[in-house]
């Protein structure tokens, strides 16, 4: 029996990393329920473009969180934390550990931290500067944001699009900037306290594996998912469309770029993803070992052997 006041365990790390069946193989030998932690792991249509568990991870223990939202529906870090607290309270009234996994850094930092009161979404002005930024391009949005929030545009990259047109849709729609929205006090609204765990392997076998698995897509079909997302219709403004390797495919639909070459494109930007989520995460999670925090514990594994799983629940079962 899993006591109320459990820790909660967090396995994180970049996309293709092992997390979903790590995270399948610890919620077994815990008695515990994987949540979902990944932001396109939530949409229903995206089963194969965003590598939701298989049914073998599936039938090892309680999966929540994955595929509830239609693509129609905007996804954000208010949304996910509250349905995580909901989910993390029925784990542990049902005597379960609640073991979250994915990537989506900002998801994860929301729980732990709590929340500044940021407005919700806005999709008109979500819509606007969508249109905006793919009519001018990343630098020159970045160069006009910096106008309206100049905070917000340093510390982007011209190529973070979805959080560039965040940033502007926050101050086109209140008038303030997002960076301002950010910077109020923060209450985490719980007293939970959490055992994180990264998968962050070396970057030549991250790679390797995030290609092998973009192949794998194919031969599950991705292609024929990609096609049924096309159709409906959906506005580009919404999260979905984020999904990693859906804009090329789309394109390879379209007749604009033969299957090689949208593989070869979806597998570097891919990549570039990796890269992006590995230096998030070594510089935005609590690291216990350099500035503690009291209801955080904090291990990161940058080899991916047989031992993990061993080591892993050492660390969750003896916190001394």
């Amino acid at each position: 029996m899993t006591k109320p006041d459990a820790e909660v365990v967090v396995l994180y790390g970049p996309t293709a990393s092992g997390k979903s069946d790590l995270a399948a193989a610890l919620a077994e030998r815990l008695n515990g329920v994987v949540i979902n932690a990944d932001s396109l792991q939530v949409y229903s249509e995206l089963k194969i473009l965003t590598a939701r568990p298989d049914d073998a991870a599936r039938a090892r223990a309680p999966h929540r969180l994955f595929g509830i939202l239609p693509a129609v529906e905007a996804s954000s870090a208010a949304w996910w934390r509250d349905a995580a607290l909901a989910e993390i309270a029925a784990a542990h009234a049902a005597g379960k550990r609640a073991v979250l996994a994915g990537g989506t850094g900002l998801y994860l930092k929301t729980l732990i931290d709590g929340l500044s009161p940021v407005p919700a979404a806005d999709m008109k002005a979500r819509a606007q500067a969508t249109a905006l930024y793919s009519a001018i391009g990343g630098e020159a949005f970045r160069t006009a944001l910096a106008d309206r929030d100049p905070a917000a545009a340093a510390r982007l990259m011209a190529g973070d699009s979805q959080r560039l047109i965040r940033a502007w849709e926050v101050v086109e729609a209140t008038g303030t900037p997002l960076s301002a929205w950010q910077a109020l006090p923060k209450n985490p609204g719980h007293t939970l306290k959490f055992c994180l765990i990264g998968l962050m392997p070396p970057r030549d076998q991250l790679y390797a594996r995030i290609d092998r698995r973009f192949e794998t897509m194919l031969d599950r079909g991705a292609i024929d998912e990609a096609a049924r997302f096309d159709a409906l219709g959906l506005s580009p403004a919404l999260p979905a469309n984020k999904a990693l390797g859906l804009r090329e495919l789309r394109r390879h639909l379209k007749g604009e770029i033969d299957l090689t070459e949208a593989v070869r494109l979806a597998q570097q930007a891919s990549r570039n993803y990796a890269k992006r989520q590995v230096t998030w995460f070594r510089h935005q999670l609590p690291d216990d070992k350099k500035t503690p925090v009291s209801h955080v514990r904090h291990v990161s594994f940058e080899e991916l052997s047989e031992r993990n799983p061993t080591e892993i629940m050492s660390f969750i079962l003896h916190p001394g």
